[in-house]
């Protein structure tokens, strides 16, 4: 399955690459074949960067998914105003051929959304997840609040959230999606027990991160 957030995208790419191809070939143009070639290497690869795979999301109570894709790179203890002391922060990076589609790490009421500027460092840069332009969503429930930070890298300059304040929303469901190499943090009181190790690949919506 294809997001919805590709359609910008791939409909006007494609709109484009068909009928050069149709007409470099037809000319035996070689400028125009070499265009088509590369425009249709750009729209496989934005075919690929913008799929949407369903994921089996594991309902076990007290638990914390993943809300992406990509790789650990960070595993740390953090005093947050929200989340409380020594809250355990977890860093994904998420590469260029990773699926972007961020997703709801627990069962909760959002308490609050928001848009944070600021740099566009590379997104493996620790100083990234303070420094970088974010959407800061924060969830609460009975276990107390999680926080998903979805940062922008140095390719990436667009990041959508889809989170309303003081909507309900499920664990596994679409959070939202970050266009093109970024980071997605992830912070959790204390009391979880984290289920995943630095450099450690996780899969959004099905990789569970900690749990009671």
């Amino acid at each position: 399955m294809i997001a919805k957030e590709g359609r910008i995208i791939l409909i006007p790419l494609l709109l484009i690459t068909f009928p050069i191809g149709i007409y470099a070939h037809a000319s035996n143009n070689n400028i125009l074949i070499i265009l088509y070639s590369i425009l249709g290497l750009l729209f496989l690869f934005s075919l690929n960067f913008f799929r949407d795979p369903v994921r089996v999301v594991p309902n076990d109570k007290g638990t914390v998914i993943s809300p992406a894709d990509g790789k650990i790179v960070k595993i740390t203890e953090v005093d947050d105003s929200d989340v409380g002391e020594s809250a355990i922060l977890v860093s994904i990076f998420l590469n260029v051929f990773n699926v972007h589609v961020n997703r709801v790490p627990v069962n909760g009421i959002v308490e609050s959304k928001e848009r944070k500027s600021g740099k566009f460092l590379a997104a493996f840069d620790h100083d990234a997840s303070d420094l970088n332009e974010q959407v800061i969503t924060i969830f609460k429930n009975d276990s107390g609040k999680i926080k998903v930070k979805q940062i922008a890298g140095l390719i990436a300059r667009r990041i959508l959230c889809y989170a309303n304040t003081d909507s309900k929303m499920k664990k596994g469901e679409r959070l939202g999606f970050i266009r093109f190499g970024s980071r997605t943090d992830l912070l959790m009181p204390k009391k979880y027990n984290i289920q995943v190790k630095l450099g450690q690949k996780v899969i959004g919506g099905e990789t569970i991160i900690g749990n009671l």
